[in-house]
């Protein structure tokens, strides 16, 4: 799987969204809500940079002939992808619609992250010469 395109595709939804709480949203929101919605994008742009990170880690592991790698370099990509959904999202939604039980789900894209991030450097260790 080519993660590059879903990271451009994430890359513009982040700046559209920042650009939004930037001018529109804070109009409409309390300040406290401007920071979860900062907080959103701000983890959103890591991952993305990640998600390119990760397609780069693949072409090197094809490059290297590296197979063993390649599995877990997909599950990182995987599991950003889902966090950026999970984590990010859920903010989103949480500040756009008021409900705070939202945030429940938060923790769900964190974890994510963190499963993302174990993944990739596992796969780097099983990559190294």
């Amino acid at each position: 799987m080519r993660f590059t395109p879903w990271a451009a595709l994430l890359g513009f939804i982040g700046v559209a969204l920042g650009a939004f709480g930037a001018h529109a949203l804070k109009k409409h929101v309390e300040p406290s809500d401007l920071v979860v919605w900062a907080t959103a994008v701000k983890y959103q742009f890591v991952h993305v940079l990640a998600l390119i990170g990760v397609d780069t880690a693949l072409w090197v592991a094809r490059d290297m002939g590296n197979d063993n790698a390649r599995g877990p370099l997909g599950v990182a990509g995987i599991a950003f992808i889902v966090g950026i959904v999970l984590f990010s999202g859920s903010l989103y939604a949480l500040v756009g619609t008021g409900v705070r039980k939202l945030g429940m789900v938060t923790p769900l894209g964190g974890l994510s992250f963190l499963v993302g991030w174990a993944a990739l450097g596992w796969a780097t260790w099983k990559m190294r010469a």
